[in-house]
């Protein structure tokens, strides 16, 4: 039986699934997986029984119980199948992680924006400040700051 054929029925990937958390009783597995596929406990300890055969579950005894575990063997020989595969969609899953990224990004730079214009709304209502600044502006640019109320002399020179 292939590895992928293993992993095929919902069952024994749900099984595998419950052992990638620890060990298990079969019990345990049996109480779980028959509640949620209504299965007998003789066909849980199948699917433990084909799991185990074909190296993708280990068991050892404690006492009367039986404790189940994931035998990273299956696992790697799925992975090893699959990786021949890793050529047609690796280019597209870096695309998708670039276009996610490029929408973080932009959610990232658009709420910035929100909280400098949210931000500056909030100092122009200051009112004084506002202006100081826009003379230290203009008188950073080589300007000087007009400081009379009557009419000033204007270029457009500027831009």
């Amino acid at each position: 039986m292939h590895a992928l054929d293993v992993l095929g029925d919902p069952v024994r990937r749900r099984i595998l699934e419950l052992l990638a958390d620890g060990e298990a009783s079969a019990g345990a597995l049996a109480t779980v997986i028959g509640g949620e596929f209504g299965i007998s406990q003789p066909a849980v300890s199948q699917h433990l029984r084909v799991l185990r055969e074909q190296g993708f579950a280990t068991v050892r005894p404690e006492g009367q119980r039986r404790l189940y575990a994931v035998d990273p063997s299956g696992p790697r020989e799925a992975r090893e199948w699959l990786s021949a595969f890793d050529g047609f969609w690796m280019p597209k899953l870096a695309a998708l992680d670039t276009e996610l990224a490029r929408g973080r990004r932009q959610r990232r730079l658009a709420a910035e924006a929100a909280a400098a214009l949210a931000a500056s709304q909030g100092e122009g209502a200051a009112g004084p400040a506002d202006a100081s600044d826009d003379r230290n502006q203009d008188h950073d640019q080589g300007e000087r700051p007009a400081l009379d109320a009557g009419p000033a002399e204007t270029t457009d020179d500027k831009e």
